[in-house]
């Protein structure tokens, strides 16, 4: 049997790197004491800042920036796999990066995956979020090896994208992925079913870590961490928007058992799409 313990770690991320990293590492430490080898943190672990100069002021590149170094050595002392959801990655050009990496037991970096979708939107009462003003989005997925299993990397509104996971999943993630800061707002009117229907459609594990609570920059996210296995059964989740660790065992065999009685991934069809009117006898009408 394929078998993984793994975690998804709360958190309520401010505007100091050094005070978030503190808080990563203590809940790490404590998903690693409860047995997880796999261990995810949320969407900007490193900092959760509105203000765009305030952004600008703590950014560092990929080499030099605080929560990856203080990652890699995390990974290495507690002989695990730690999953930056995401932390705001100096990609030069006065760009930015909205960077996920994830580390191996030995403290390398495995692979690293840049957001490709960006949270552009205008909610009710006058909520809107510009991303791509201040990220520059990805352009590859990835999925990356850990242990027994095959890792799909993604960020937050990713899981809105049905395609991106299909595509994961065919190249073999067994376990998808999508840490996030969603807004309360649109947390609490599809966090679960967004969760449910990856994993439903590609018949893997959905692991998804979350911010929650409001925020040093004033916002609010929804919290509720959680781990979905591939029959779309919540195995856990974090009840609230507090910080703290959820833990499951992931049988990775479910996997190939849900794969196996509903073999969509297989049974897909190439079509087309004609727009128009057609007759009763399927005609196109001009």
């Amino acid at each position: 049997m394929r078998e993984l313990v793994a975690a998804a770690v709360q958190m309520r991320s401010g505007v100091t790197p050094d005070a978030n990293i503190a808080a990563m590492e203590s809940l790490v430490r404590e998903a690693a004491g409860r047995g997880a080898r796999y261990v995810q943190t949320p969407e900007m672990t490193g900092a959760v800042q509105k203000s765009r100069a305030g952004l600008r002021s703590i950014l560092r590149t990929e080499a030099d920036d605080a929560v990856l170094k203080a990652a890699s050595v995390l990974a290495a002392e507690l002989g695990i796999y730690l999953h930056i959801g995401s932390t705001a990655i100096d990609v030069g050009n006065e760009m930015t990066a909205n960077r996920g990496v994830v580390f191996g037991p030995d403290g390398a970096a495995l692979a690293h995956y840049d957001k490709i979708h960006m949270f552009d939107v205008d909610l009710d009462n006058g909520e809107s979020w510009r991303e791509s003003a201040v990220y520059q989005p990805g352009d590859v997925a990835r999925t990356v090896d850990i242990d027994v299993a095959q890792l799909g990397m993604g960020i937050c509104y990713d899981i809105r994208f049905p395609h991106l996971y299909r595509d994961l999943a065919l190249a073999g993630a067994d376990i998808l992925t999508a840490p996030a800061a969603f807004t309360r707002q649109t947390g609490e009117a599809h966090w679960h079913v967004l969760q449910r229907a990856r994993a439903i459609e590609n018949g893997a594990f959905v692991i998804s870590a979350a911010q929650g609570g409001v925020h040093e920059d004033g916002r609010e996210t929804y919290g509720h961490s959680i781990i979905v296995d591939p029959w779309g059964r919540i195995v856990a989740e974090a009840d609230n928007d507090e910080p703290g660790v959820i833990v499951a065992s992931l049988s990775l065999d479910e996997v190939k058992a849900a794969r196996s009685k509903i073999p969509n991934l297989r049974n897909a069809r190439e079509y087309r799409v004609e727009a128009g009117v057609q007759d009763a006898r399927g005609e196109r009408v001009a």
